[in-house]
């Protein structure tokens, strides 16, 4: 199952980034095609503002999202017990063959390598989901990864995600 993060306040951004534009559709719904491409379960964490904006996939509201992306991961694996793709809404240029690749790996964690790090888009076995669950703040899953170490399959372009009006205009 693929989980797509997309609680954020987009703070830094001023807006809310899961609308914006990108290749004629929504970044969040572009996102959601990604994932679909490659999973066929699809589960979408949102704040309560942006329940309709994800279509085709089950929505889960994250009531407590301003506590951090911990709080999301939290409630996307909730009643799951299988093993996980975790992904969020603002890298736009990641791939449906690049989420396969993880998938496949044949390994317990499989991250993405750019920039010199480790980090999401990440596959995890189920046995990890207790790890996840136990996250808290503004932490992502990364902490898992670093613990237990990962197959990294690298693609560079996952560098790039929206936070600022600056990576907005290069959509």
């Amino acid at each position: 199952m693929a989980v797509i993060l997309a609680a954020g306040g987009s703070s830094r951004l001023g807006t809310a980034k899961q609308l914006l534009p990108f290749r004629g559709k929504a970044l969040l719904q572009h996102a959601i095609e990604t994932a679909r491409a490659a999973c066929e379960d699809v589960r979408v964490v949102v704040n309560p503002t942006l329940r309709d904006a994800a279509r085709g996939v089950e929505v889960v509201i994250n009531e407590k999202w301003e506590e951090g992306l911990a709080s999301s991961i939290r409630r996307g694996l909730e009643g799951i017990e299988c093993d996980v793709l975790l992904m969020l809404c603002d890298q736009p240029l990641v791939t449906p063959e690049h989420l396969r690749a993880l998938i496949s790996a044949g390994a317990p964690i499989a991250a993405t390598g750019y920039r010199g790090i480790a980090g999401v888009p990440a596959f995890f076995a189920a046995r990890f989901l207790v790890e996840l669950r136990a996250l808290r703040g503004d932490h992502g899953a990364r902490r898992v990864i670093e613990k237990h170490g990962a197959v990294t399959i690298p693609f560079e372009a996952a560098a790039f995600d929206v936070d600022t009006p600056a990576d907005a205009q290069k959509l």
